[in-house]
C-alpha cells in the first residue's frame, strides 16, 4: 500500500467495523527501511483506549486501507484493557 506521508496527516482513523479510533498527528518512520511503521494518532476515541499521554502509535501493519479516511482492523472493545495489560 503506498501513499504520501503527508497525505496521511490529519487523517481520521476508523475500524473495520466504522468506531472512530483517532485523528493522524504524525507518522512514524524506520529510517533502516524506508517505509512508515506507525502512525501517531491525538484525539484518541478515549472509550476504546485509555489514554495517559496526549495520544498512542498504532502499527501501521493494522492499517487496510487509505483513502478520503484511513481504515484499520477492527479492535476490541477491550482494546482499552489489553492495553493495560499489554
Amino acid at each position: 500500500m503506498f501513499a504520501e506521508i503527508t497525505s496521511l496527516l490529519d487523517q481520521d482513523v476508523y475500524t473495520q467495523n466504522g468506531i472512530f479510533v483517532g485523528r493522524v498527528d504524525d507518522a512514524v518512520l524506520d529510517p533502516e527501511k524506508g517505509v512508515v511503521s506507525g502512525l501517531a494518532l491525538g484525539d484518541v476515541n478515549k472509550e476504546l483506549f485509555d489514554q495517559k499521554g496526549k495520544g498512542i502509535i498504532i502499527p501501521y501493519r493494522w492499517v487496510t486501507a487509505v483513502g478520503d479516511i484511513i481504515i484499520i482492523r477492527h479492535l476490541t472493545r477491550n482494546a482499552k484493557a489489553e492495553h493495560k495489560d499489554g
